[in-house]
């Protein structure tokens, strides 16, 4: 998953088409989104293909057991949906909804220091996992770190994640700087 900067702000990746079904123009949907279908809820999507900015509206779709299909207005044979195959689909960040008090998107994470409670800086978060139990924050060495070790830190509110501050960019967590030596 990739976000790109667009010109008015910043692009966060929901989805991605994956392999064309049928002979309509149907597409597989790969939804980064919990639960998946709010992808739908964007009547929107947009995606860079080779440079240029497009807008896509899914005007029909059928939930599957493995996910979602659809079918993007003005793609109506397999030919045409085979384009899309592969091609990313995001919207605006700031047509996003507001989570909920205490709780984050993933991109607004994305490039947070990461600090204990120590004040050790172990690095910056470099992507995030899921993992089923819970998510985990993949923490990258930076200059001013403490070292230069990749961190895996469990996304565990209250018990490992002690405060996030989207204003100062940080993280804290309660993880000794010496876990799993």
């Amino acid at each position: 998953m990739t976000a790109s900067l667009d010109n008015d702000g910043k692009l966060v990746v929901l989805g991605q088409f994956g392999k064309i079904h049928g002979l309509k123009g149907w597409l597989k949907l790969n939804s980064f989104t919990t639960p998946p279908e709010n992808i739908l809820d964007y009547p929107q999507l947009l995606a860079v293909i080779d440079q240029n900015q497009k807008t896509f509206k899914i005007d029909q779709f059928r939930r599957q057991p493995k996910g979602l299909l659809v079918h993007v207005d003005g793609y109506d044979d397999p030919e045409s949906a085979r384009q899309l195959t592969g091609v990313e689909l995001s919207v605006m960040a700031d047509t996003m909804p507001e989570p909920i008090i205490g709780e984050f998107y993933w991109h607004q994470l994305l490039g947070m220091k990461v600090v204990n409670q120590q004040a050790e800086l172990f690095g910056q978060v470099t992507k995030l996992m899921e993992t089923g139990a819970n998510d985990v924050l993949v923490i990258a060495p930076t200059e001013d770190s403490l070292d230069d070790r990749e961190r895996l830190v469990p996304y565990l509110v209250d018990t490992v994640i002690v405060a996030v501050d989207l204003d100062g960019s940080t993280i804290m967590v309660n993880w000794e700087s010496d876990y799993l030596d």
